[in-house]
């Protein structure tokens, strides 16, 4: 039975509710008291929507209001909406600002009042002043921000199963179209209000056609059907909101281009996933080289909005105990890092339009559950709740037209805070002890730097290159500019607090030098180079690789550069006759040493070489010596990838890299491997990381939901990509894993990265590992120290024997002592104790030892430590442990990476680790 609609009015909406030029639209409203299941769930300020006779509203256009259930609306249908109020209101205006990876348009929503809408170039401008103060002349500042207006950014879609933002946003826009409210007036004439209704429009069409292929007729929340479609986007899954340090998604590239173009104020991003709405604070740690302004402004509008739905009655609304506040790399941390306000709404959501029954009781967040009464959370909602999409619109809309109302109010003071940010980057970059950063032109990999310094610069850091002197060549990051903090965060160390009450959200390290693999120095000094001999850059560099040398022989010295393969395979495609080996001892060529794993061609002209050089980046030798040292030829693989269907977030990482660096394979998924005869299609399979135990790696999606089509159809045309199945469920079986087997067996290369090397060594696959109980260790994300156990494998061609790796929580693999020599790459320096020969008294030995032990090298933890970035807690249980096996099964290899070497394309220092695995894959037992 519903309760009875007792609607609470703050100070703020009084009046609210006299004053109308237009009559309300009393049938909306007795729809939104219809699908709303409570009347406590239902705030004042989204009741009242007026019936304008020129602007549809969305009952009008539709035929049915927002949040009514069984209805989805897909991107063509939001965008048509919206565009239909660009054409009736001249106050709305709707405009292309990407297009995503499928071919679909990303639009952005501006809505402000007449004179405002006609005058927003002006607008834009006064805010790109304020956003770098050496533009604006002594003075001058306040003249600004009194003209200027602030920018409220409203993201939302972003994740494709949270389905209520895309909805509301189309209700928010009428609503600050069409209404007479003083408040929204004000809201119309002090802020600019942009906003992204469908941030991952791929997903979002998946998402919908998937609501009603296999989710509309849901009645129990908990009855085992996936909310979701298994693809998102092409690439990512959740992580497309993990995407902002790396710009490589279309989504957050669009974003990036907003940001910059209207350098907004505050932008929330619109989420959902815990009941009923979170506002964000976070719990802490919080970035240590974040503006301490921006945390207070976080707890500022969220302790307004709280203090405003509270005087709406609203339940379950809280702050505070979510999330921690580290990690710059989301979306909305676009805006935290460039001295605007990022933050995020996390609402309840059902995934699609159903109402269902949900049970919030085992909900614990900052060790407390979500029924509890706390300081963060006044007012806590029952254990159990009847939640609809109404209700989810309901709580997210009235939190936002709180925050748009206090911009409105305070607008003035955001701006100063805004301007004052970047001033105070500016004097602490004169001021503070570092003044800059340098990177050597002279790198292992000097395209990785380049892709650095391009980075910085895409987020807009401002980077300089010695031109003259004995420097020239070397960028530097002078620290005197507006984004100083931002460049401090990307090129230092993190160091979480190990007693942190709350274990971290996500990674908390991302050290771009350590992860790219670039040397990062630091300089104290202003004037180490004078501005006379730098050159500021306009446009993104490129390392061209040259030949030096003579003769008719060319050679790639290796030192793990990162396009290598790729210009392998290219080489292959362009030039197939010409011949490629590696060597696998070191060589002496007159005053250069190259490493194990350099390349070494023959057939290839000077002209493919130099071709070869420029176009990857790398520096070739020339020479006419005859190179005896030990070598094999180079046999370019058949590649698999393999994805399940339940899971394809790390997949889709991993395929994004392969097509960034040009290298060629197939996508496979349980059916091919059910079919067999692997070694016929392919050589090397490599398995990204999977979720689960063994027993999901056989079984995957349940076969009792089967048979479940992921299929382009036209009911579903969003479906059946990039990948396409007649049964997601199932997975490979007992069978499959057998002929996975067989594969390696019969001489393949099977390649696993983190979870799924575990999942394998469970299945069988992975013969001998086995996992160790690490229960006690926490170990987020973070840079940690490795150790090449094997110096001579392959598999760690280019590296030195000490290098960083990045590795997150995950199992840790062992061996039996008798396979230690499988151990490829361990975790830590020092030697582990299972690696010390014995050299004490042996009874009953007659006679000296034969062989006298050998001391292994001294590595100390406090010389060198483990954690290089971020943290780990007992890390004295990995210490040793295997970072890279090389397992042999029958004829062929398995590896079995215990971290993930592909990251979300953060982590390209790890990469060629796995570039080295299928160079030599028909090598590995070469040590």
């Amino acid at each position: 039975m519903k309760r009875p609609f007792i609607l609470l009015t703050s100070g703020m909406l009084l009046a609210y509710i006299v004053g109308y030029a237009q009559p309300i639209d009393e049938v909306y409203n007795q729809k939104i008291k219809e699908y709303t299941t409570d009347g406590r769930f239902l705030p004042s300020s989204v009741l009242n929507l007026l019936d304008d006779p020129r602007v549809p509203s969305p009952l009008k256009h539709f035929g049915e209001i927002i949040g009514a259930p069984g209805i989805m609306y897909n991107t063509t249908q939001i965008y048509g909406y919206f565009d239909k109020l660009a054409q009736t209101s001249g106050r709305v205006n709707m405009m292309q600002i990407g297009m995503t990876e499928e071919g679909r348009p990303l639009h952005l929503v501006v809505i402000a009042d007449e004179h405002t809408m006609e005058n927003l170039d002006q607008y834009k401008a006064l805010l790109a002043k304020l956003a770098d103060p050496r533009k604006v002349q002594a003075g001058e500042a306040a003249a600004i921000i009194s003209q200027a207006k602030p920018v409220y950014f409203l993201n939302g879609g972003l994740h494709s199963p949270e389905t209520g933002s895309p909805h509301m946003l189309m209700e928010l826009a009428y609503r600050l179209a069409t209404d007479t409210a003083a408040y929204i007036k004000d809201i119309r004439e002090r802020v600019i209000t942009i906003i992204n209704p469908v941030s991952e429009p791929d997903g979002w069409d998946k998402q919908t056609d998937w609501y009603n292929r296999y989710t509309k007729s849901r009645t129990d929340w908990d009855d085992g059907m996936p909310s979701r479609p298994p693809y998102w986007g092409k690439y990512t899954v959740h992580d497309n909101n993990r995407d902002g340090l790396q710009i490589s998604q279309e989504l957050t590239k669009a974003a990036y281009r907003v940001y910059y173009e209207w350098h907004p104020t505050v932008l929330l991003d619109l989420h959902e996933s815990v009941p009923l709405l979170y506002i964000s604070v976070g719990t802490g740690p919080y970035n240590a080289d974040l503006d301490p302004t921006t945390i207070n402004e976080w707890s500022l509008l969220a302790q307004y909005e709280m203090t405003q739905l509270a005087a709406q009655g609203l339940p379950g609304v809280f702050t505070w105990g979510f999330y921690d506040g580290w990690y710059p790399g989301y979306l909305f941390w676009i805006a935290n890092n460039h001295n605007s306000i990022g933050r995020f709404y996390e609402t309840f959501g059902n995934a699609g339009s159903n109402t269902f029954l949900r049970d919030i009781a085992t909900s614990n967040y900052a060790g407390k559950p979500a029924t509890s009464r706390e300081w963060y959370r006044p007012e806590p909602a029952t254990a159990k709740v009847i939640w609809s999409l109404r209700n989810n619109v309901n709580y997210m809309q009235a939190g936002v037209l709180a925050g748009l109302r206090f911009a409105s109010i305070n607008g003035k003071t955001l701006l100063e805070n805004f301007y004052q940010k970047g001033v105070k980057a500016i004097e602490k970059g004169k001021t503070d002890t570092l003044k800059a950063f340098i990177i050597p032109k002279t790198q292992r990999d000097p395209g990785m730097a380049a892709y650095l310094v391009n980075q910085l610069r895409a987020q807009a850091i401002e980077v300089h290159e010695a031109i003259s002197g004995a420097n020239r060549g070397d960028y530097v990051v002078k620290l005197d500019q507006p984004y100083r903090n931002l460049a401090v965060s990307l090129l230092t160390e993190q160091r979480f607090p190990k007693d942190a009450e709350f274990p971290p959200y996500d990674d908390i390290a991302w050290t771009f030098g350590l992860l790219y693999g670039v040397d990062v120095l630091q300089t104290n000094d202003a004037d180490f180079y004078p501005d006379n001999t730098l050159r500021l850059l306009t446009e993104n560099v490129v390392y061209r690789g040259s030949v030096r040398g003579t003769g008719s022989t060319y050679l790639i010295p290796y030192r793990a550069q990162q396009t290598v393969l790729s210009s392998l395979f290219w080489l292959k495609a362009n030039d197939p006759k010409v011949g490629v080996e590696v060597l696998d001892a070191d060589v002496v060529l007159g005053a250069d040493t190259l490493g194990r794993g350099s390349v070494l061609f023959s057939g290839l002209n000077a002209s493919r070489a130099r071709e070869l050089a420029a176009t990857f980046g790398l520096d070739l030798l020339a020479t006419d010596e005859t190179i005896s040292a030990d070598k094999h030829p180079v046999s370019l693989p058949r590649i698999a990838v393999y994805h399940s269907w339940s899971y394809t977030q790390d997949e889709g990482w991993t395929r994004f890299t392969f097509e960034q660096r040009g290298i060629p394979y197939t996508s496979i998924d349980k059916d091919d491997l059910k079919q067999g005869q692997l070694n016929d299609r392919f050589d090397v399979i490599l398995v990204p990381r999977l979720r689960g135990a063994g027993k999901d790696f056989i079984h995957d999606v349940d076969r009792k939901l089967g048979p479940m089509p992921f299929t382009k159809t036209k009911d579903y045309p969003s479906h059946g990509y990039p990948d396409s199945t007649d049964d997601m469920t199932g997975g490979p079986g007992f069978d499959g894993v057998a002929n996975l087997h067989a594969f390696v067996n019969n001489g393949g290369a099977l390649i696993a990265f983190d979870n799924s090397t575990a999942m394998l060594a469970e299945v069988g696959v992975a013969e001998g590992l086995s996992q160790k109980s690490t229960a006690n260790m926490l170990h987020p994300g973070s840079v940690v120290q490795a150790r090449a156990r094997v110096p001579s494998s392959p598999i760690l061609y280019g590296y030195p024997e000490l290098f960083p790796i990045f590795r997150g929580n995950g199992p840790v693999l062992q061996v039996e002592r008798q396979h230690r020599d499988r151990l490829v790459l361990q975790y830590g320096a020092p030697t582990a104790k299972q690696d010390i020969e014995y050299t004490g008294p042996i009874l009953g030995l007659q006679g000296a030892p034969t062989k006298q032990a050998e001391k292994p090298k001294n590595y100390s933890p406090k010389d060198y430590p483990y954690v290089l970035s971020g943290m780990v807690r007992n890390e004295e249980l990995i210490l040793g442990e295997g970072a890279i096996f090389n397992v042999p099964v029958g004829k062929g290899r398995v590896v079995g990476f215990t971290f993930d070497p592909l990251h979300r394309y953060l982590n390209h220092h790890d990469a060629p680790m796995v570039w080295n695995s299928i160079i030599n894959w028909n090598h590995l037992d070469k040590e």
